[in-house]
């Protein structure tokens, strides 16, 4: 079975930090309907795909981002 490329977090090993007023970032992390995208598909690690579902949330809340896009 062929395996595919090693995939890295994106905020391992550097000095980005999850905002949740960030919605350029925030939206790599949305479909287009507007679910967020999981870990295997990001290649993000556990800690910073946690912090970043914790931000689309926080940002949905205070109508930054909204739930459901069409």
């Amino acid at each position: 079975m062929a395996r595919g490329h090693n995939k890295s977090c994106h905020f391992c090993g550097s000095d980005k930090k999850i905002d949740y007023k960030d919605l350029r970032t925030l939206n790599r992390y949305l479909t287009d309907r507007g679910k967020i995208i999981p870990r295997r598909i990001t290649g993000n690690c556990s800690k910073h795909q946690r912090d970043i579902t914790k931000a689309i949330k926080r940002a949905r809340t205070v109508a930054l981002l909204p739930y459901v896009k069409e």
